[in-house]
């Protein structure tokens, strides 16, 4: 791609730039990272995440905060440690358009921002947690990871690094939750629009916290789940927030097409995940309760009830390789009973991104080798939006294939290579918000 001629920071601006994504690159360690209502109880989290009777009417209001120590961040300012940062609940809308509570961390950060012009926002979207409560990025995000006895249950804040290294750039961050993760009610993974809201509501609830107003720069951030999340947000944008002052996107190894993500997993390491989506589902679709119902057997069903209330660490240690076939009384895979139901048919078409035209430039990057968010959807992500004439940057990693099926290396390690390796994520934004000229259309890579 061809980029005009830029007006460059300052050299001191541009030393402490790149000395910090240095030092980001150079310390990179990868943290490890119902059909009915469940039967098995959850693990608990803190009286924080109940939200009041009575909801404010606007997306993005703060309906209450509470200090938090961030041990599992490196110190900040003046050698200040443990940072401090702010557990949030602030409003958003289901898909129908209802109030709902959504929970998330918000750091401010105590070091000036290291690029031209005013302080930014990253919000950031994370990659698959789980459903239950406990698995909430906040809840995990004070010491890295949560645990409980009862049930046993793991949860990491897979966040920590691209928080850290937003933080240490100067910009403040809002960590989303998403609808249903901590708060009440079941989280709806890779519902396209509440996702897309959960985003969008925590920008405007950034601006309200610290008060900057909506000409605040803004970058979105997301891999894997939180890429879809972002890419979704991207395109709803224009016509859900208009207000805001996107400037980009990183949506990397987005989930765009559900049906080919589906087809991809099942079987896997974290085959189980499906379990999050169907039980999403049928929380927003009723109808489609009584058919699953029919084709499920008792064990299938109290299956998906566990994973209602389970992390995705809890699903690699409990149930790994899991196959939707296992669920069925017919022993077929779920998706092809799922692909004959037209009602389940528009709800996957109901999650399919890249039916509109975000107006900010989107990076999306995927691993040509990624065994568990296909290569070939991503990049026909790409594709659907340059025929829309959204300005798109398409990034292939070609890491070779490493333990098929395994997830960890396939689809993790383009995560750290493309957000913040050799030419990454972190740069193309900064990028983005120093107002670099980034020519229209669409570049593939």
């Amino acid at each position: 791609m061809q980029h005009l001629p830029r007006q460059h920071p300052h050299p001191a601006t541009r030393r402490r730039r790149t000395a910090t994504l240095a030092t980001i690159a150079c310390s990179v360690t990868f943290a490890a990272t119902g059909l009915v209502a469940p039967a098995a109880e959850a693990a608990p989290v803190s009286a924080f995440y109940t939200p009041p009777a009575d909801l404010p009417a606007e997306p993005g209001a703060i309906v209450k905060t509470q200090p938090m120590p961030v041990f599992a961040a490196p110190p900040g300012a003046g050698g200040a440690w443990p940072q401090t940062a702010q557990l949030v609940m602030y409003t958003s809308r289901t898909q129908d358009g209802s109030p709902v509570a959504v929970s998330g961390t918000y750091l401010e950060p105590t070091q000036p921002w290291q690029g031209p012009g005013a302080r930014p926002t990253v919000v950031i979207a994370p990659g698959t947690t789980g459903q239950g409560d406990q698995c909430a990025a906040s809840v995990a995000f004070s010491t890295g990871v949560a645990l409980s006895a009862d049930p046993p249950s793991v949860s990491a804040n897979q966040e920590a690094l691209s928080a850290a290294a937003w933080n240490s750039l100067g910009a403040r961050v809002l960590v989303t939750d998403y609808i249903g993760l901590g708060t009440p009610g079941i989280h709806t993974y890779v519902n396209r629009v509440e996702e897309a809201h959960a985003v969008l509501d925590a920008a405007r609830a950034a601006e309200n916290l610290s008060g900057t107003g909506p000409d605040t720069p803004l970058v979105l951030w997301g891999y894997s789940q939180g890429g879809g999340a972002t890419a979704a947000a991207s395109e709803l944008q224009p016509d859900y927030a208009p207000e805001l002052n996107l400037k980009g996107t990183w949506a990397g190894g987005p989930t765009a097409d559900l049906t080919e993500v589906v087809r991809q997993i099942d079987g896997n390491l974290i085959g189980g995940a499906i379990g999050f989506a169907i039980n999403g589902f049928v929380e927003r679709y009723p109808a489609l309760r009584a058919t699953l119902e029919e084709l499920t057997t008792p064990a299938g069903r109290a299956t998906l009830d566990t994973i209602g209330t389970e992390c995705i660490g809890d699903i690699i240690f409990k149930q790994p390789f899991l196959r939707t076939n296992s669920f069925t009384i017919d022993g077929r895979p779920l998706l092809d009973h799922l692909q004959a139901i037209p009602e389940a048919q528009q709800i996957l078409a109901d999650q399919r991104i890249g039916t509109l035209r975000p107006q900010a430039p989107v990076l999306i990057t995927s691993g040509r080798n990624d065994d568990t968010v296909p290569y070939g959807q991503a990049r026909q992500l790409a594709e659907d939006w340059c025929a829309k004439d959204a300005t798109v940057t398409f990034r292939t990693n070609p890491l070779p294939p490493i333990l098929p099926g395994t997830t960890i290396a396939n689809h993790f390690g383009p995560e750290i290579i493309d957000g913040f390796g050799t030419n990454n994520a972190v740069s193309y934004l900064v990028d983005r918000l120093d107002d670099k000229p980034i020519s229209p259309g669409c570049t593939f890579d």
